[in-house]
């Protein structure tokens, strides 16, 4: 029996504003429990929610940029279920008439493209935190989370891998994080991912029956849980059993999924409209207005970093994939105009020091550890021969500890690099000199002693010798 997998995301973003969605407490991620709460976010008696208008602005954002219609008429409704999180026994989000309908988000997964339709997106608040206490019998809850705008994303079924799942995640966080209204950091739960998955045989259409995973906080965790999920619901019908609809969560310790509980249906909820809001009436010119405000997206960049700067697509891709990386190469460019090797600094080195010093969760341009101006300087300096590649990696992390300049840096070590001939000659010969059974060797047709005469007077000029002139040099005098 041969089987194709059906999968469907729901992504749920926290939104960058300052306050809440329906009161003006703050939305700062890691203040002490339970402070950035009120009557409203708590649900009080008699404490009514207040429509935050920038959450709107912001979800007519993501809407236009994934190709949504924007509903000029939407409505709230209460989603009804009692867990200890959800202090109203409700939760306020919108149901039969969301604001954005029908959109799509291309994916590239080995070099086939793809659109992944969306179903829908719509605005909600989000819920407070469980806190489990594994050294004792108490759970606690961590209100300061509940009313935090958040957009739900929802998918078509269209996804059909793992890999296809991880890629459509990245591209929408990636859309998200260029129009600057969620950061897009999983780890804190601020993009979060449960994924719908069932299997059916190749070749029908009728969908199988629907497991979600949730508790998944990374795309690895996501790419894993649903290839396990893949597995086991092959493995339960190829052994003729049959599976039921549930909610199941991810164990990323024992790398499998675990039942949480049987899967409601939207019955359960008990949707009716939120009484306390009116419907949303958006106008067309403030749909306008939020087309206008739409920044340059991450698939249009990469198409223009290709024709503007003459880059391979492979650097185009890894430049635009975060709109912060993507700035500080264009502020590089604009100071000096070595596109290739500007790229090449800013993928290699400059994101490594990025990753291993973990500073990767929110950077803003001005907080890089080496500015753009910085860098493109540096680069300058190597193609005037001033310096050598090798050189400026050193000087590069010079510049990443101290915070000094290339050219100071340069200045205050002496590692102007050595391109008179007389110098690089000298070092030759004395090379040669000390090594006359290797030199015998090389003429006598072992090659491979070349890079020993270049490391050797490498160390001889403390590794300054211009490596161009240097090989040329060396090359005359050995084969001379």
């Amino acid at each position: 029996m041969h089987y194709e997998s059906v999968i469907g995301l729901e992504v749920h973003a926290e939104l960058l504003t300052q306050s809440k969605v329906f009161c003006g407490c703050s939305t700062r991620f890691g203040a002490p429990p339970n402070q950035n709460t009120c009557p409203v976010c708590l649900g009080m008696p008699g404490a009514l929610p207040v429509l935050n208008r920038r959450v709107v602005e912001f979800a007519i954002r993501a809407g236009l940029a994934t190709g949504c219609t924007i509903a000029g008429y939407s409505r709230w409704a209460r989603k009804n279920y009692f867990y200890p999180d959800l202090p109203k026994g409700y939760q306020i989000s919108q149901y039969e008439l969301p604001l954005c309908l029908n959109g799509a988000v291309e994916i590239e997964t080995d070099g086939v493209f793809k659109q992944v339709r969306l179903t829908r997106i719509h605005m909600e608040e989000d819920t407070g935190k469980n806190i489990h206490d594994a050294h004792g019998d108490a759970s606690l809850v961590d209100f300061n989370r509940c009313g935090v705008p958040l957009l739900e994303i929802v998918s078509e079924p269209d996804i059909r891998s793992a890999s296809e799942a991880s890629a459509y995640l990245r591209k929408l966080r990636t859309i998200l994080q260029y129009l600057e209204i969620c950061d897009g950091n999983m780890e804190e739960g601020s993009f979060r991912c449960d994924a719908n998955v069932s299997i059916r045989l190749l070749g029908t259409t009728p969908l199988g029956t629907k497991v979600e995973i949730k508790n998944m906080n990374s795309f690895r965790a996501v790419e894993r849980a649903v290839d396990y999920e893949i597995r086991r619901q092959t493995e339960v019908l190829g052994a003729g059993g049959a599976l039921v609809q549930e909610t199941r969560l991810w164990d990323p310790d024992r790398e499998v999924t675990r039942p949480m509980r049987t899967k409601e249906f939207a019955d359960d909820y008990r949707y009716f409209p939120e009484p306390d809001l009116l419907p949303l009436v958006v106008s067309a010119e403030w749909v306008e207005a939020g087309r206008r405000a739409l920044p340059e997206l991450p698939d249009a960049r990469c198409r223009r970093f290709v024709t503007q700067y003459g880059l391979p697509t492979y650097d185009a891709e890894v430049l635009t994939q975060r709109k912060d990386t993507a700035d500080y190469y264009e502020a590089a460019v604009g100071r000096y105009a070595n596109a290739k090797a500007l790229s090449n600094w800013v993928m290699g080195d400059l994101l490594r020091v990025i990753r291993e010093r973990k500073l990767d969760a929110a950077l803003v341009i001005h907080d890089w550890p080496v500015a753009p101006e910085r860098l493109a300087a540096m680069v300058e300096l190597i193609d005037s021969g001033e310096i050598s590649g090798k050189i400026a990696k050193a000087v590069f992390e010079e510049m990443v500890d101290t915070g000094r300049t290339a050219v100071q840096i340069v200045a205050e070590q002496g590692l102007t690099q050595i391109s008179d001939e007389g110098a690089i000659v000298a070092a030759i010969d004395s090379v040669i000199a000390a090594n006359a059974d290797k030199v015998a060797q090389y003429r006598g047709g072992k090659d491979k002693l070349f890079g020993f005469f270049v490391g050797q007077v490498m160390k001889a000029t403390q590794g300054k010798a211009n490596p161009q002139k240097l090989n040329e040099l060396l090359r005359t005098k050995l084969d001379g």
